[in-house]
């Protein structure tokens, strides 16, 4: 029996959604069989395509709403709100070149 869930969120992050955190969300969306919406500001876009998820433009502060519908409906919603309220810290290469 599909199932449809959806959450809203906020972007907490200072950056936003921008490339790297992109990257992430449709990592994730991807591992679920559900499909999976991100909204914002009535834009309604494909969260498995990092083109689409781009196009939102999800800034600092940022209300988002996470939707899906399928069999893993509510873990898909659950694990991609919880990327897209948080502030993913990414590592700095601090290689020097020689």
């Amino acid at each position: 029996m599909k199932k449809h869930f959806s959450k809203k969120v906020k972007v907490v992050n200072r950056d936003g959604i921008h490339a790297r955190p992109s990257v992430k969300i449709v990592e994730t969306a991807n591992q679920y069989s559900s499909k999976i919406y991100i909204i914002k500001d009535g834009m309604k876009v494909d969260g498995k395509s990092i083109l689409e998820v781009l196009t939102l433009a999800a800034s600092f502060g940022s209300e988002l709403v996470v939707e899906a519908d399928g069999n893993d409906a509510e873990v898909a919603v659950e694990a991609v709100s919880i990327l897209l309220s948080t502030e993913f810290h990414f590592r700095q290469d601090t290689q020097t070149s020689v």
